[in-house]
């Protein structure tokens, strides 16, 4: 299941990298794990974000 995810996200990631770097550029493979990495982190602060909004203010500890 976590393999579905990183190779979907390394799926976008290639189109992503084209766009600022030749795929036939030396660098291409760096470029595409680098906005692979952007992805990824977006993916896992949107994430944090949702569960967040999703927690009622009752839950919260102190409050």
């Amino acid at each position: 299941m976590l393999a579905w995810i990183i190779r979907s996200l390394l799926f976008l990631a290639a189109p992503i990298a084209a766009l600022f770097v030749s795929r036939d550029a030396l660098n291409f493979g760096v470029v595409e794990m680098l906005v692979a990495v952007i992805l990824i982190v977006g993916l896992a602060l949107a994430a944090a974000a949702w569960t967040l909004r999703r927690t009622p203010l009752a839950d919260k500890p102190g409050k």
